[in-house]
């Protein structure tokens, strides 16, 4: 399995961080974080597959496949170790490297992201999405999946960033969609993966993010032997977009604190 060349982009110099986005984005939604901490640190940022510019392949979904992208990636960009993270979706393909490339790892962000499984009613409604995708296009995505995506401050006062959003999800092509559906829904259970790991971990929550909860990153960032968590105020599930600012603090801290450097390193909530 030759798998497929990621689309990616990068900005500034130093310790490499890679950016998972998440479902169904592109790596459009990391803009404010190639700006942001480009400064700090080498932002990359590549399309998972079937995303943005990336292309789908012929693989059966799964997250594994989409961590091997990953891996190939830094290869590609000759980079030994990383910091790799994720959001969301990408959180879950960021738990797949952990698994299946530990040794590729410099730090790992788990942002608005679960460890556990789908329960099998999570897991029939993921296919049930994917088949009206595919049949109906990206309309059932602005119904089922654009309300839950933004927390409640961004749904009343923020409006251009809620625009902004909606317009990410209507650019989602429906076969990657519908595989990236797939992949999660087969997820496994990743406690133990973190449980077993050798490198820090920041975990990001937006404090009202109903679909991966405060509660689900707590869990998280107990887990992990080296593990700490930020609680951005006034986010949902998509706090890179919502607090850029804030999400960006928490990374640039993290980032300073496994360089060795000087700043403001998140501390364990």
């Amino acid at each position: 399995m030759d798998g497929v060349q990621l689309y990616t982009r990068s900005a500034g110099e130093g310790l490499p961080v890679v950016l998972l986005h998440a479902f169904p984005m592109s790596s459009a939604m990391w803009l404010a974080q190639r700006e942001g901490l480009s400064s700090v640190c080498k932002v990359i940022t590549p399309d998972l597959r079937g995303f943005g510019g990336s292309v789908l392949g012929e693989d059966d979904p799964s997250l594994d496949v989409m961590a091997d992208d990953v891996a190939r990636l830094l290869d590609h960009e000759g980079v030994d170790r990383a910091v790799v993270g994720g959001l969301s979706m990408g959180g879950y393909v960021t738990m797949a490297m952990c698994r299946r490339h530990p040794d590729r790892l410099r730090g790992v962000i788990l942002a608005d992201t679960k460890a556990g499984a789908d329960p099998e009613a999570a897991r029939s409604n993921r296919e049930r999405i994917a088949a009206a995708v595919l049949e109906e296009g990206t309309s059932v995505l602005l119904e089922e999946v654009l309300p839950g995506l933004v927390g409640q401050t961004t749904a009343q006062r923020r409006a251009m960033v809620f625009g902004r959003v909606r317009g990410l999800v209507q650019a989602a092509p429906p076969t990657a969609v519908a595989w990236a559906q797939r992949a999660m829904a087969g997820r496994p259970d990743s406690f133990d993966t973190l449980r077993a790991l050798k490198t820090p971990v920041l975990v990001i929550v937006g404090e009202e993010d109903e679909i991966t909860s405060p509660a689900d990153a707590g869990a998280m960032a107990e887990a992990v032997p080296d593990g700490r968590l930020v609680v951005i105020e006034k986010a949902g599930h998509l706090s890179a977009i919502e607090q850029p600012e804030a999400f960006n603090r928490a990374v640039s801290g993290f980032v300073a604190e496994l360089a060795g450097g000087i700043g403001e390193s998140p501390s364990r909530g």
